[in-house]
């Protein structure tokens, strides 16, 4: 495990040299709010760094319902039984492994890896605007239909999930980079997944951390290119 530091936020980065998947610890005055529960081996990375900082978890916020990002949910609960555990609204639904769509949603199948065997459900569930601690929850779906961002309003710091990748060069979820493909392959709504992106600009993050690659400082040119080479792959470019 590789761990990075900005500000208030910690990146935990798993199998950083093949296929790097991140969680992020969110230090607060007297506690941790952990963010996405990385792969199943994660749990003991996760916890050691959290004794390294020396505070406890109390929060685990997921940014969306796939395998890589839920990974060792159940363990973590085991070892921290009082933590909240928090999801949106939206993939709560996910983590039952529902499919299903809703009237009005962009009619193309939810794609990605859902938890088969996961027994932690989430005891809150997010709506956008909810405050968590010091972060800003802003739905921004696309990747899934319920994916959810998370503003530090303190620093600005901004983790992303899968709203945008950096492995492999920044691009908006649903657009493929050949070096790094993955992402891509498990977005739900490319179109949806650029009005996320907009929408995530529109904050002026300080920083942008997402679940694949490194975090980005001062992002706002490279977050505005990759939402207009999006744009243009969908024909609508400016």
């Amino acid at each position: 495990m590789k761990i990075s530091r900005s500000g208030t936020i910690y990146q935990m980065t798993f199998l950083a040299n093949f296929f790097p998947v991140n969680c992020y610890l969110v230090e607060e005055e007297d506690t941790l709010t952990l963010i996405d529960a990385a792969l199943p081996f994660s749990t003991k990375g996760i916890l050691e760094a959290a004794k390294k900082i020396g505070k406890p978890i109390t929060r685990i916020v997921l940014t969306h319902a796939h395998d890589d990002h839920v990974g060792a949910l159940d363990r973590l609960k085991e070892a921290l039984p009082q933590a909240d555990v928090m999801i949106s609204e939206r993939d709560a639904r996910l983590m039952e492994r529902d499919r299903s769509l809703d009237e009005g949603e962009a009619y193309t199948p939810i794609k990605g890896g859902v938890p088969k065997s996961l027994k932690t459900r989430a005891n809150i569930l997010l709506h956008d605007g909810d405050r968590i601690g010091s972060l800003l929850s802003i739905a921004t779906p696309g990747h899934t239909p319920g994916s959810f961002s998370f503003l530090d309003t303190r620093n600005h710091a901004l983790i992303a999930g899968d709203a945008f990748q950096t492995r492999g060069g920044i691009a908006v979820a649903g657009q493929v980079q050949p070096l790094f493909p993955f992402p891509a392959f498990g977005t739900w709504s490319k179109e949806v997944s650029v009005k996320s992106a907009i929408k995530i600009r529109d904050c002026s993050p300080a920083v942008l951390a997402v679940g694949h690659g490194k975090m980005l400082s001062d992002p706002k040119l490279q977050i505005e290119l990759a939402i207009q080479r999006a744009e243009k792959n969908l024909g609508k470019g400016r």
